[in-house]
């Protein structure tokens, strides 16, 4: 392992992320599976993108939103699997340290503010909808949008300049797949009392509150539809949000079991599953659930294969 000074210390220039390293014998399946997932993910996110670009009838603040979530669920995956899937081709699970700060490029944030905003639209849409034009309008969407990238942006390099600045000095090996805030905190061995605190404050502002958030809409929400008087119109009601909600519960759901359990060593193996489903099987489920449930996307999906169709050649 190549190393380099730093003052009296030995700092490591790269980390082994063990990751599914331990089954060895599952490699090439998992590599298949990840590959699968990386491309459906991929072109599903970004086929929603495109159709929310090129149909009329997507541009509305619910699909603005969500052509932003799509394309953050694009940039998240590429992020972390592409490492992922050379790791199990190759056998080589070492990542530099500087590709390991890039890999902790906060778009967790990014998305809890994307979903916190989406959320909110619903509200407006369900619980105001006499208001909902005026207050959810084009400029006002636009700002919530270029709001939740900046936010993250701006979470993603304040952290990375606090992290580029620790001294590693062993050891070095990592156990998950990928770079983690506290997996790294756990390896350095500089003072890391002030990370730990900046990492808090942020977590609280652009993880909980944006939960919290998302979480008092809903319950917003869910009690305007249950005083809809109709059962056709609480259906109709409830659908136009339900796959948000979905989206939802798998990012948080898994995000809180995650980083609440105790790291013991009967939990440590599930500690490793369980980031499997908000880094890899979220991004997955987005265009799935919003294209599967959702009858303005499956009929801007339509429109866009009749127009690709090849014309027939006149005989």
């Amino acid at each position: 392992m190549e190393d380099i000074e730093w003052g009296n210390q030995t700092g490591v220039t790269e980390f082994i992320l063990l990751g599914f390293g331990n089954l060895l014998e599952l490699q090439i399946l998992l590599f298949l599976l990840f590959l699968v997932i990386y491309i459906v993910t991929v072109a599903g996110n970004i086929l929603i993108v495109v159709l929310v670009v090129a149909d009329q009838h997507l541009h509305t603040p619910m699909y603005f939103f969500l052509g932003n979530l799509s394309c953050l669920e694009t940039c998240y995956t590429s992020n972390i699997l592409p490492r992922v899937l050379a790791s199990l081709l190759t056998g080589d699970r070492t990542i530099s340290v500087e590709g390991c700060i890039v890999q902790l490029h906060c778009f967790v944030s990014t998305e809890g503010c994307l979903l916190a905003v989406m959320s909110y639209d619903r509200y407006l849409a369900i619980c105001k909808p006499l208001h909902y034009s005026a207050l959810m309008n084009d400029r006002f969407s636009l700002q919530l949008g270029v709001g939740s990238w900046l936010s993250g942006f701006t979470v993603s390099t304040n952290t990375e300049c606090w992290m580029s600045q620790m001294i590693f000095c062993g050891p070095n090996e990592i156990e998950h797949f990928f770079c983690d805030y506290i997996a790294l905190l756990k390896l350095s061995c500089s003072d890391t009392s002030k990370m730990v605190l900046v990492i808090f404050f942020l977590s609280f502002i652009m993880i909980l509150l944006p939960f919290l958030f998302t979480l008092t809409s809903y319950m917003c929400i869910i009690s305007t539809i249950l005083r809809i008087p109709s059962t056709m119109g609480r259906q109709k009601a409830f659908s136009t949000c339900s796959s948000h909600l979905i989206m939802v519960t798998i990012f948080y759901g898994t995000l809180t079991i995650v980083y609440m359990l105790p790291d013991t060593a009967a939990l440590r193996d599930l500690n490793k599953v369980l980031p499997v489903f908000y880094t890899i099987l979220t991004p997955l489920a987005n265009p799935l659930i919003y294209s599967l449930r959702n009858k303005e996307v499956k009929e801007a999906l339509r429109k866009a294969l009749k127009l690709c169709r090849p014309i027939p050649s006149p005989h």
